[in-house]
């Protein structure tokens, strides 16, 4: 016989929650009004074998599973359940196996007298200072339920945000690694078998042939030099890159890079002006606020704005002038954060900000797509091409010479 999960009202007005077993759903239903409990949730349960194959699921806590968390702790939360009993549901329903063992550990801190805020700060790599910080303005202010809602919309926008960007990126990345695995196939394996055949003509053979042939000859004896030294690059960059002087000049490189700079710069425009908004939404004081939108920025020239618009404010200036004079944020957002301020409008002004950059990211994706797909296409039409008449400029040759 199945097992139900439910959530019910006892007689007292306490909701509780438990398992059932019952044919189906509308007898577990009647069974609990026969145990004078009036349900408000059933669903089928999960048994045993399947909760052991999900704690055996592994990989990265991502946006979406965060996102999950968030409506489902909201939507317990709401409907009166104990926190200790929330989070004790919430560990069995987590597919991930670390978000499982993550949350077993906070839901032992609340029941060892630890705040709802306390347990998950003992925890950065899941929940950063953004959730931590929207958890304790939701604490404070009584409406956790509330704030948990904002957070898992604005996890959906940000998660949304991040898929435009990465398929922009990762797209013309895939089809320039396959057109260079294809280019060199032909170099290893096709291009010594016709070296092999033009050794027999005895004639000279063409520039553009002996070209196609050398490079082929280069790779074949030292792909292993070519191998070390691309790895050995991108291993060099990534280690710059953790240096200061690396990272901005990196970060400062990804806002100017043709094509793509334009697209990263939208993205980290509506991800700051998003998060400040949030923020501020929820009651987390301005420099609180600008001190976590710089940390979760993603680029170190926008963290940096940021940063001395945190300072410029603390002496007294205003949001929109620093943000100005760091030459990063375009006109348009520091004009209208300025006239947020004087207006009073600032939160409804960030929000718009963030919405018509996120609608600029899927117009500069699409753009992008479009643009990227034809000039692909043509380059590995222009380097197979010139390797296919490479090839056969020896052939021509040799049957001019034959009439």
């Amino acid at each position: 016989m199945p097992s139900f999960q439910y959530v019910a009202r006892n007689a007292q007005g306490a909701m509780v929650t438990g398992s059932i077993d019952a044919a189906d759903q509308n007898q577990a239903a009647r069974n609990l009004r026969d145990k004078g409990l009036i349900p408000s949730q059933i669903h089928l349960g999960t048994s045993s074998a399947a909760k052991k194959r999900k704690k055996a699921r592994g990989g990265r806590i991502k946006l979406d599973d965060m996102v999950i968390f968030s409506r489902q702790l909201a939507t317990m939360i709401r409907a009166g359940l104990p926190l200790i009993e929330i989070l004790n549901i919430l560990t069995e329903q987590l597919e991930k196996r670390k978000f499982q063992i993550v949350a077993g550990q906070v839901e032992r801190d609340v029941e060892a007298g630890a705040s709802f805020t306390e347990a998950l700060q003992r925890h950065p790599s899941v929940f950063n200072v953004f959730f931590v910080s929207m958890v304790r303005a939701g604490e404070a202010a009584g409406m956790l339920d509330t704030i948990l809602d904002q957070v898992a919309g604005y996890m959906e926008k940000a998660a949304s945000l991040q898929r435009k960007v990465k398929s922009a990126v990762t797209y013309p990345a895939f089809v320039t690694a396959f057109a260079i695995i294809v280019v060199t196939g032909l170099m290893i394996f096709v291009i010594p078998a016709f070296k092999d055949i033009f050794a027999g003509l005895g004639s000279e053979l063409p520039f553009l042939t002996r070209m196609v042939i050398g490079t082929s000859d280069f790779i074949y004896k030292f792909w292993y030099v070519i191998l070390i030294a691309v790895v050995g690059s991108v291993v060099a960059i990534r280690l710059w890159y953790r240096t200061n002087t690396g990272q901005h000049a990196i970060d400062a490189f990804l806002l100017k890079v043709p094509v793509f700079g334009p697209l990263f710069l939208k993205s980290g425009v509506a991800r700051f002006t998003r998060t400040l908004g949030v923020l501020i939404r929820a009651g987390v004081n301005i420099l609180s606020a600008l001190d976590i939108v710089a940390r979760t920025a993603g680029n170190v020239l926008i963290e940096d704005a940021i940063f001395r618009t945190k300072s410029s404010i603390q002496s007294g200036e205003s949001i929109a002038k620093p943000l100005e004079d760091s030459g990063v944020f375009p006109p348009m957002v520091t004009r209208m954060i300025s006239v947020g301020e004087r207006t009073g409008n600032l939160e409804s002004m960030l929000q718009k900000i963030a919405d018509f950059y996120e609608d600029q990211v899927d117009a500069a994706v699409a753009a992008l797509t479009s643009l990227i797909e034809p000039i692909l296409i043509i380059f590995l039409g222009v380097v197979i091409g010139t390797i296919v008449i490479a090839m056969f400029l020896p052939m021509f040759k040799m049957i001019e010479e034959i009439q």
